[in-house]
């Protein structure tokens, strides 16, 4: 279910709790004996990652702060956001031996050489950060150092409030294929995509309120 505005909060998640709890009495709950049982979770949307200067330079929300902004990019590069009480490098992972650090810093080569032996030889770190004063990344073979936004520009569309939806076809329950139709074809002439694949790695909860 998706809401806008306070009506999550109102209407919403109210009937869902009452359906859960087994006291709701609207809808089909009686025709079908809806006894209760189940749940849901609550997902809040983030505000956008990336918008621009007064210059018309993209740049890191001022709405993140440090942890959201390594939540936020663990999401989009596909690593486990799990950030590790003991080694302040270690944000996420993708495997037992690949990490992702993610900072607001300009790191400087001496910084650079610090992870890099702290990370050894038998392991990886993605790195991403804002800026890096260093001319030859490849001293470093277990690093692999990414600017902030350029590394994620190309993931997601940014700095926009109105996503309104034209559904022009909906799929057949049970379908295993959806039709699709571009805006701007008047003929709508359908083109089949297979169903979406999961995601090989089960990706955490990015800024939500569990119920």
């Amino acid at each position: 279910m998706v809401e806008l505005e306070d009506h999550c909060d109102t209407h919403v998640v109210p009937r869902l709790r009452s359906i859960i709890d087994g006291t709701d009495s609207t809808g089909v709950t009686e025709k079908v004996g809806w006894k209760g049982g189940g749940g849901f979770r609550y997902y809040s949307l983030a505000p956008s990652l990336l918008e621009k200067d007064r210059f018309g330079n993209w740049i890191i929300s001022k709405q993140f702060n440090a942890t959201m902004l390594a939540q936020a990019i663990c999401k989009l590069e596909g690593f486990s956001y799990a950030p590790s009480d003991a080694i302040y490098w270690q944000h996420g992972y993708s495997t037992e031996r690949d990490f992702i650090y993610v900072t607001t810093q300009t790191l400087t080569r001496e910084q650079l050489e610090s992870l890099a032996e702290e990370v050894g030889p038998n392991r990886s770190l993605v790195v991403y950060c804002p800026a890096f004063r260093v001319r030859n990344l490849d001293a470093f073979a277990n690093l692999t150092v990414k600017k902030i936004p350029k590394a994620v520009l190309h993931k997601c569309e940014w700095g926009k409030d109105d996503y309104s939806l034209e559904v022009k076809a909906l799929p057949a329950v049970g379908s295993d294929q959806l039709s699709v139709f571009s805006e701007d074809d008047d003929t709508e002439q359908p083109k089949t995509s297979s169903r979406r694949k999961r995601p090989k790695n089960k990706q955490p909860l990015l800024f939500d309120t569990e119920n």
